[in-house]
C-alpha cells in the first residue's frame, strides 16, 4: 500500500472506477490527489517522497545504488534499502533502528514485517555463528523452468579445460538460452562457485550454439546436486576486511582478451563468505 503515500505533482484524471459512478454526472472524471496502483506515476511519486522523508532525516544516497540510503552518526551506521514498496532496514545501533522505525510509522502507513527472511529470490537463515543466505528456491525455479529438475546432477559446473568458440552448430530457441543464461546470473549472488563458468556463457547470448547449450545443462546439472549452497556471513568483533580477485587473460581463444575478471570486497563485520550445505 506504499504507493498510496505517494503526492502527484502533476494534474492527472481517471474515469469513475465501476461501483462509484455518480448518476447524476456519469460522464465526469475523478482528479486525483495521490498515486494509485497501475498509475504510471505512482513508483517514481511514491519513491520521491520516501526519499525526500529520508533525507530529511540525515540519511544520504548512495552513489553507487540510489536505492540505497546510509545513515551515518558518530559510531551509529544504518542501512536502508527500497525495491519498489519493500523496505530493508540494518544498522548496528538497535535503539536508533527503532526509534527510525517509528518515526516511519508516523510518517507512512507500513507494516513491520519483522527479521529478513526473504527478499527478491534471497533467503536468510539467522545461525548463532551469523547470516547464511542462499537462492534454494529460486534454483529450483530454474530447474523446472529448464525441464532439468529430475536430470543426474554435474560433480562440477564447467570443464576448466573446455573451450568455446563462435562456431558451430546453432541453438535452436536462442531466446531460451538466453533466459536460462539471465536466471543464472542473478544466483550468482549467493553462488560464486559458478561464476566463472556463467561468465563463460553468458559471451555467446547473441548466436549461442548447442556446445554451448550443453554447459548451460552442465551448470544447471551442477546446481541440482548443490541447491542448498549459498554464502556464510560470520560475525566478528574486528573490522577485518578481505578481497579475492580473479582473471584469466587468454581463455577467449578467437581474441586473446581477458574472458572473465572479478573482485568480492566483504567489509564490516561480514568478515569471511563460504559455500555449505
Amino acid at each position: 500500500m506504499l504507493f498510496l503515500n505517494g503526492h502527484l505533482n502533476e494534474t492527472v484524471h481517471m474515469e469513475q472506477p465501476p461501483g462509484f459512478i455518480d448518476s447524476k454526472y456519469p460522464t465526469h472524471v475523478c482528479k486525483l490527489n495521490r498515486a494509485l496502483y497501475g498509475l504510471k506515476q505512482a513508483p517514481c511519486a511514491w519513491f520521491q517522497r520516501l526519499s525526500t522523508f529520508l533525507i530529511q532525516q540525515r540519511f544520504t544516497c548512495s552513489h553507487a545504488d540510489p536505492s540505497l540510503f546510509v545513515f551515518k552518526r558518530n559510531n551509529c551506521l544504518l542501512y536502508l534499502l527500497v525495491y519498489v514498496d519493500d523496505i530493508i532496514l540494518t544498522g548496528n545501533h538497535s535503539a536508533t533502528i527503532k526509534r527510525f522505525i517509528s518515526r516511519l510509522h508516523q510518517e507512512f502507513a507500513i507494516k513491520d514485517l519483522g527479521c529478513l527472511s526473504y527478499f527478491l529470490g534471497l533467503e536468510v537463515t539467522y545461525t548463532t555463528t551469523g547470516l547464511f543466505l542462499s537462492q534454494t528456491k529460486y534454483a529450483h525455479d530454474i530447474l523446472t523452468r529448464a525441464k532439468l529438475l529430475d536430470a543426474k546432477p554435474s560433480g562440477i559446473p564447467f570443464a576448466t579445460a573446455e573451450l568455446f568458440t563462435s562456431t558451430g552448430t546453432k541453438f535452436a530457441d536462442p531466446t531460451q538460452y538466453r533466459s536460462l543464461v539471465g536466471a543464472l546470473r542473478y544466483l550468482t549472488i549467493t553462488r560464486p562457485d559458478i561464476s566463472y563458468a556463467v561468465n563463460q556463457v553468458s559471451q555467446f547470448l547473441q548466436s549461442p550454439t548447442m556446445d554451448h547449450f550443453q554447459a548451460v545443462k552442465r551448470i544447471l546439472r551442477y546446481v541440482k546436486g548443490t541447491i542448498t549452497y549459498g554464502l556464510s556471513f560470520l560475525h566478528s568483533t574486528k573490522p577485518t576486511f578481505l578481497g579475492y580477485s580473479d582473471a584469466d587473460w587468454a581463455r577467449c581463444i578467437e581474441t586473446r582478451r581477458s574472458t572473465y575478471g572479478y573482485s568480492i570486497f566483504l567489509g564490516g563485520n561480514l568478515v569471511s563468505w563460504s559455500a555449505k550445505k
